[in-house]
């Protein structure tokens, strides 16, 4: 019965994706994706390959966390080709060229004729999940063949359907995997408690991600040209929610120069921005090969460059905690700064580490931003912080290390 509505929903959930298509660049992203995949699949394989690992993950975050074992294991196992596989377009649209996977490719929508058909023509000898992702028939048949699947950094609460009573039907997923990796001990806990022993605490892949970003960053012209010496201000993945707060605090702030990047790049609110900000701002895609050092604000208005700019910055503001949650903090974190954010961050236990350490501060308005802004004015105050949030990153990186030691006792049998 319970899978009989598992089937259902997926059904109605491709069927609404189609619907809205012609009104969703996202919705549509995800349908046309998915057409000729099999044929496109075949034809990319064409019985090329011969050892393949398949990593699947959901989003561009998950993506994120995948990626420093995807390059791991590309590295340890050279005569081995990689699958990689998104069900989001947020993931496959951005990293479709990613140069670390050999395939990369949508992830056909779950169902028993779909799962058989994927792995005949993959047919990996290693599959890992990245955190979230878990469909029934994927997982179904991979444990029928005998196919070591791998779930890391995951983390597991007391409300998801897993751990209800009525959760049985999703508690066969977990039982399907070979093991899971991890990021705390409270779901090693809450996975005992169902009967799950199969796990390790690793910790969040993510802070080997930031940690190797941070070691292989390179200068940035024309950062260091607008800066000409300045603290800097970098705002992560503003929303206007964000920007409420942020616009009076820039306009009365003349002595740092802030680095703004949009969490979405819409032209109409880049506009409104500029407009409402009264000192001299420039857009990344306006600056010349002059120099640009008396604008004092600078938009970025593409993707792609927010990783590498955090080097530069003095201070960091993470969007989104006005919102669904907070956006990654750890890039900031890793190059040594202190970070504020907005009032929802209760999902994110990095948010809370750091705020328990003094590396970063929540806000819920101008006054709460000001005043913690005035308690880093002092640079030896600001460089403590920023020093706490730089070491916590060290500190919790290893995750990567750990599913790879795992990975060369499965394949070493």
């Amino acid at each position: 019965m319970v899978l009989a509505f598992y089937n259902l929903f997926l059904r109605f959930y491709f069927f609404s994706a189609k619907l809205i298509a012609p009104f969703n660049r996202k919705a549509a992203l995800f349908t046309e994706g998915r057409k000729n995949l099999f044929s496109n699949l075949e034809a990319a394989l064409n019985d090329k390959h011969k050892n393949l690992a398949w990593f699947h993950c959901s989003s561009l975050g998950e993506f994120e966390q995948a990626r420093p074992v995807i390059e791991a294991f590309r590295k340890e196992y050279t005569e081995y080709q990689i699958l990689l596989t998104f069900f989001s377009p947020s993931g496959y649209e951005i990293r479709k060229n990613y140069e670390g996977a050999d395939y990369i490719f949508y992830l056909p929508i779950d169902s028993r004729e779909s799962a058989v058909k994927f792995l005949n023509l993959t047919n990996p000898e290693i599959t890992y999940f990245t955190k979230y992702e878990f469909w029934y028939y994927y997982l179904d048949e991979l444990q029928k063949r005998k196919i070591p699947t791998i779930c890391f950094s995951a983390k597991f609460r007391e409300d998801q359907v897993f751990f209800k009573p009525y959760g049985k039907f999703y508690r066969s997923f977990l039982l399907k995997f070979s093991h899971f990796f991890v990021q705390d001990v409270r779901s090693i806990e809450l996975l005992q408690n169902i009967k799950v022993i199969n796990a390790t605490v690793a910790g969040d892949t993510r802070f080997d991600r930031v940690l190797e970003i941070s070691k292989k960053v390179k200068p940035v012209n024309f950062v260091e040209n607008f800066l000409c010496g300045s603290d800097a201000f970098i705002v992560g993945s503003s929303w206007k929610e964000d920007l409420e707060i942020l616009i009076p605090f820039i306009n009365i702030h003349h002595k740092i120069k802030f680095i703004i990047a949009p969490h979405e790049i819409h032209e109409d609110e880049i506009l409104n921005m500029r407009k409402k900000i009264n000192r001299g701002c420039i857009r990344f895609t306006e600056i010349s090969e002059r120099n640009d050092s008396n604008r004092q604000v600078l938009i970025l208005d593409t993707i792609g460059q927010l990783s590498q700019v955090y080097q530069y910055g003095s201070y960091a503001y993470i969007g989104g905690g006005f919102g669904k949650g907070i956006h990654n903090i750890l890039e900031a974190a890793t190059f040594g700064m202190p970070i504020f954010f907005g009032p929802n961050y209760f999902k994110f236990q990095e948010a809370k580490d750091l705020l328990n350490i003094g590396g970063a501060f929540r806000v819920s308005n101008l006054t709460d931003l000001q005043k913690a802004f005035d308690a880093l004015e002092k640079a030896q105050y600001r460089l403590e912080a920023g020093r706490k949030s730089r070491e916590y990153v060290q500190e919790m990186t290893g995750a990567t290390e750990k599913i790879l030691n795992y990975t060369k006792s499965i394949l070493a049998n």
